[in-house]
């Protein structure tokens, strides 16, 4: 039996308040997949594991690697591109990690129980490059849909955008907010 709070999947995108369900069982009943699989049928109980069956795990892996596919869609928040990025491109020695963007590669390609069809090992470098080749485009049709002075502080300083979404991801909506109600003082 796998205990959520103990799940190598709930450090990458989930908050720890929150129940994972297995998807097989609960599938109808799950909402907001990016923050975690909240069961909303059973008790907020943290202590009662969660019993997971093996094709559960793989539909988990299968549903983190979709989020890849969110890239190209310029309607992805700037915070959820970054932080599916950070996954994909992380450090090389973190790749055998359960839930590692390889691994999901991997369990998801070799696995009888994945919901795609068999297509054995992939080469997690190649998609790698395919991703790294459309990365730029893919985030500039979502810098298009910000203000000129956000798409600036972007371009000049990502780290420090990167930093502060990582705190707070609505902080540029609240920038946003605030200038548009305020207005710009200095203009």
């Amino acid at each position: 039996m796998l205990n959520p709070s103990e799940s190598p999947a709930v450090g990458h995108r989930a908050h720890a308040d929150l129940r994972l369900a297995p998807p097989a069982a609960q599938r109808s009943h799950l909402t907001d997949w990016h923050h975690g699989v909240v069961n909303v049928d059973e008790p907020d109980d943290d202590e009662s594991p969660v019993e997971w069956t093996e094709e559960d795990i793989v539909f988990l892996h299968w549903r983190l690697l979709q989020e890849v596919s969110d890239l190209s869609d310029p309607e992805t928040p700037l915070e959820t591109k970054l932080d599916t990025l950070r996954w994909v491109f992380t450090d090389r020695d973190k790749d055998g990690r359960p839930f590692s963007f390889v691994s999901c590669l991997r369990v998801v390609g070799c696995s009888p129980l994945s919901p795609i069809a068999y297509c054995g090992l992939v080469d997690a470098e190649e998609v790698r490059d395919r991703i790294r080749r459309s990365v730029k485009a893919w985030l500039a049709a979502t810098l298009e849909r910000y203000p000129e002075w956000v798409r600036e502080a972007v371009v000049r300083n990502p780290e420090w955008i990167e930093a502060r979404l990582a705190r707070n991801p609505q902080c540029i909506n609240e920038q946003i907010r605030a200038r548009t109600f305020q207005g710009d003082l200095f203009a």
